[in-house]
């Protein structure tokens, strides 16, 4: 004998008519409710997922990714009273936030060059050796194109060869397993950003695609710039020490 959920689930499963004074147009739309429903619970799935990491990759999240493409303008509909936006790299499989231009603009016109105040976006302060190896990372990431086209996927390097190009820069610690725990140390830092994936059985760095826009060729040019300040004082710093030893 049946029970009362019993009768529930089997009333429940019974089609039900429209009432009678409901027109047949607005039956339907009824009907195609939930469907729509769905689609709007995607949209913000990405919306959300967007917002936590800042970004998607196809390899990884590839229903989001996709979700992302088809309802862009959608999405940045939503982003727009935040000053956000989204962008799509299609080559490489990427979708993510960039701070809208508009907001950039107002940020020029009314504060210090130097400040940073939007409310939901926090500045990162990246180190001179964090900026060096996301450099070495980017041309490791570059090259990996070169070779098997843009848009690759798998660009991995040897954390053995990501060591010996430090001591290039860095100089040499004397010490194997401080120069080890200083890379450790940066790529554990780089992946909270999601610029790395370390695999630590196999001893090697997966560099993911996002370092092509984090690392662009304004922040690389101002790397660049900040070692040939270093050297200068360094040549400064020679040239008076040799003064200095003539003099007496």
């Amino acid at each position: 004998m049946s029970d009362f959920f019993d009768q529930l689930i089997a009333s429940g499963t019974q089609k039900q008519p429209p009432p009678a004074d409901v027109p047949e147009d607005q039956s339907n739309s009824q009907q195609h409710e939930n469907p729509t429903t769905i689609t709007a619970k995607n949209i913000k799935k990405a919306v959300q997922e967007l917002m936590k990491f800042g970004y998607l990759e196809a390899s990884r999240r590839p229903n989001l990714y996709q979700q992302s493409v088809v309802s862009r303008e959608q999405i940045n509909q939503i982003l727009e009273p935040l000053d956000l936006k989204l962008t799509i790299d299609d080559i490489r499989g990427l979708a993510f936030l960039v701070v809208s231009d508009l907001w950039q603009n107002q940020e020029e016109d009314g504060t210090d060059g130097d400040e940073w105040t939007h409310p939901l976006v926090r500045r990162q302060r990246i180190t001179m050796e964090q900026s060096l190896l996301i450099a070495i990372l980017r041309q490791q990431y570059i090259s990996h194109e070169q070779e098997a086209g843009i848009g690759a996927s798998d660009a991995r390097v040897d954390i053995e060869e990501l060591l010996s190009q430090l001591q290039v820069y860095l100089g040499d610690m004397g010490s194997d397993s401080r120069e080890r725990k200083r890379l450790d140390n940066l790529l554990d830092k780089l992946s909270s950003h999601g610029l790395v994936s370390v695999d630590d059985k196999q001893q090697t760095v997966t560099i993911r695609p996002i370092i092509t826009h984090l690392a662009n060729p304004e922040s690389l040019q101002t790397l660049l710039n900040h070692f040939k300040q270093l050297h200068s004082l360094s040549d400064d710093v020679s040239t008076t020490i040799v003064r200095d030893e003539a003099e007496q």
